[in-house]
This record gives C-alpha cells, structure tokens and sequence, in this order.
C-alpha cells in the first residue's frame, strides 16, 4: 500500500492528493494550489503587487505569444475549411 503524500493550497488551505491541483516550482519555492481558481486568486495578487515597470516587458512578450499562436490556429482552422 503506498502513502499517498498531501499537499496544502497555499491560498485556500485545503488539502488535495498528488495528481491533482496545481504545483508550480520557481526557483526554491514550491507553490501548491487546491485548483485552477485558488491558482488565479494567487497569480492576480501577485501581478498586482509587482511594479508595473518591472513587468511590463514580460507581460507585451508572452501576450505576443499567445497573439502568435492563436493567429496560427486561425490560419490552420482557415485552410481545413477550403
């Protein structure tokens, strides 16, 4: 029988099994989060906290990205349809 190891969100406190949940690690810091939801309240206190200068360039490049592949799965959608 295997111990199945808890985690703790880190936002709303409860406990969820491994395989579930949301865990991020950035650098040392293990981030765990009971679901998508309790991950948004997070990252929205987070982004919010930081100083707009120091965020601003890496917010325009993943938006960049995100612009880039939505425009190539609308180029994909657009030549199934002929």
């Amino acid at each position: 029988m295997s111990v199945e190891r808890k985690h703790y969100c880190v936002t709303c406190g409860r406990p969820f099994p491994s395989g579930q949940g949301i865990i991020i690690k950035i650098g040392d810091e293990v981030l765990e989060f009971h679901s998508s939801r309790c991950f948004a309240k997070f990252a929205k206190s987070l982004i919010e906290r930081i100083p707009h200068d120091e965020i601003k360039g890496y917010v325009r490049k993943v938006r960049e990205e995100y612009e880039e592949l939505l425009e190539q799965k609308r180029k994909t959608r657009a030549k199934r349809i002929i």
